[in-house]
């Protein structure tokens, strides 16, 4: 099996026959327990799913809706689909009603799984689909739960473990919609191959083996948990220990506990983490963390003390399949994403308006070049027009324009600037949203804080702040922000105008909802004039 011709059904199948009783899956449930499974004992749970989905009428090209929070539920549907030849469409389990329905309408799916809890909101936006309800925990997929009613055909003597493959590679596998911080969430077509891909490629970037044990916290429904954990662990017969839900407070416990090697986080759940920790943390000794997005260098520090290793920042998206660029030399630092050289990628930096490459030290815009449908996805749900303004073709390779800036120094490595959006001109001068977000970070009494563009009569924009204090008890006070502002940013970058918030809103994943934030920003605005 080479990686231009696998399916990601063929990846499980390796996987079960080489790693058959090696553990695959151990998962901690609300209420603590602690269950495991080999990759044996979960492929037989994978079979039962798959005939359970079938008898609702999923054939090779339907799609599945699934409405799960992490669970092992979701990832036997995955699994199942995938050998069905089917597709899925994983959403936020907390979907509102509108947006189940316009997910709904987009995909078209045979069948929905939804937590029991949220059947009423399904059978009402969608009386016509039929909808399994689970209760997204391991009596889900236990022999007569809600997923494994239809028992998987037994298999004979000398008979084949497993039916005739139903999908090709290029065949869609996943349908994820963007986060839509700042527009209309996208649907990212994915294949068979692209799963494929990226679980050799993130396994081989990383060394994974056999006893390695990934950590994943995130939301199943999104790349990160799926790309960089549970393929790649896929793809070597290592194991992933998935709890139920985020917890800052028992993130480091959890980890000792369930005995994980490898993690993976955004910045955001790394600064709840510094913040909510224990008095006594265990010692941890990880021996790999992936982050994404920025962090202060003093949090950056901080973390590193608390998981026995430095962590690793990376670049990638759900349209980048594996990551485009990660620091991966001996000393890994906060703020740098690496030289995408080392992973093989293909990048160019280039002006966003002419497209002509910009020298060393210049922000720009981030190309990612490669394959659609292998390492780069395969287009947007139904909209033609907004792929093909995503592509050019240049050299053999799809150009994926990324719509974020970074710059390069004079070696080729990269810093991440910002989202197109996210870089403002204050008086002519450049001001990253995302770099000034960062070093608030580090002022005193500082949690995280977010930075808009405000119009100002004299200098075009200026940006403002919110700030979450670490001790909402002891907030830092606007005068000390504003003069440690002073000491430490340069004048353009340094906000106008300060607000105090108890909490940013973000995505299930830690992206700022800059939408939602300038939305309440313009409604304080205009309250104040009022």
């Amino acid at each position: 099996m080479t990686i231009d011709q696998a399916t990601f059904e063929q990846r499980w199948r390796c996987a079960v026959r080489d790693h058959g009783r090696e553990t695959f899956l151990v998962f901690r449930d609300h209420d603590g327990t602690v269950t495991s499974w080999s990759y044996g004992e979960f492929e037989r749970i994978v079979a039962s799913v798959a005939a359970t989905l079938r008898s609702y009428g999923v054939r090779p090209g339907d799609a599945v809706h699934v409405g799960l929070r992490n669970c092992p539920a979701f990832v036997a549907v995955w699994l199942a689909v995938s050998r069905l030849g089917a597709w899925m469409v994983p959403v936020d389990p907390a979907s509102a009603g509108r947006d189940i329905a316009r997910q709904m309408a987009r995909t078209a799916p045979v069948v929905a799984v939804c937590p029991v809890e949220r059947l009423g909101v399904y059978r009402e936006q969608v009386p016509e689909i039929p909808v399994i309800g689970v209760e997204q925990s391991a009596v889900d997929v236990r022999p007569g739960g809600a997923l494994t009613a239809v028992p998987a055909r037994p298999v004979c003597a000398g008979e084949e473990q497993f039916p005739p493959e139903a999908a090709a590679p290029g065949d869609r596998l996943a349908v994820m919609f963007t986060s839509g911080t700042t527009s209309e969430p996208k649907g990212v077509v994915l294949s068979q191959q692209n799963y494929a891909h990226v679980a050799g490629a993130m396994a081989d970037v990383v060394n994974l083996t056999t006893e390695s044990r990934w950590y994943v916290t995130l939301p199943l429904f999104h790349a990160n948990a799926q790309y960089y954990c549970f393929a790649p662990a896929i793809a070597v017969g290592a194991s992933v220990a998935l709890t139920a839900s985020f917890s800052a407070s028992r993130w480091l416990t959890w980890a000792s506990q369930l005995d994980v090697t490898h993690a993976s986080l955004f910045a955001a759940p790394i600064r709840m983490i510094l913040a909510r920790r224990p008095e006594v943390v265990p010692r941890l000794q990880l021996e790999h963390v992936w982050y994404a997005q920025s962090l202060a260098a003093g949090q950056y520090d901080e973390f590193a003390a608390l998981v026995g290793c430095r962590p690793r920042q990376l670049y990638g998206m759900t349209e980048t399949i594996a990551i485009a660029s990660a620091d991966l030399s001996d000393a890994p630092g906060h703020d740098r994403i690496g030289d995408p050289a080392d992973l093989g990628r293909s990048t160019r930096v280039v002006d966003p308006v002419s497209g002509v490459p910009v020298p060393a030290g210049t922000p720009g815009l981030l190309l990612v070049g490669g394959t659609r449908g292998v390492d780069l996805f395969v287009e947007y749900l139904d909209d033609p027009v907004t792929t093909a303004g995503a592509f050019e073709r240049a050299d053999g390779l799809d150009w994926l324009r990324t719509s974020d800036l970074v710059v390069a120094d004079a070696t080729g490595i990269l810093r991440f600037v910002g989202r197109v959006d996210d870089v403002i001109k204050v008086a002519g001068e450049n001001v990253s949203l995302t770099e000034v977000e960062a070093a608030l970070g580090q002022a005193p009494g500082v949690l995280e804080a977010a930075v808009l563009a405000e119009e100002d009569p004299v200098r075009d924009v200026v940006p403002v702040a919110f700030v979450v204090p670490r001790d909402p008890t002891r907030p830092p006070t606007v005068d000390g922000l504003a003069a440690w502002a002073a000491d430490h940013l340069a004048p353009q970058a340094r906000p106008r105008r300060w607000t105090l918030v108890d909490a940013l809103p973000r995505t299930s994943v830690g992206k700022i909802r800059r939408q939602k934030l300038k939305e309440a920003f313009a409604a304080t605005v205009e309250a104040a004039d009022s």
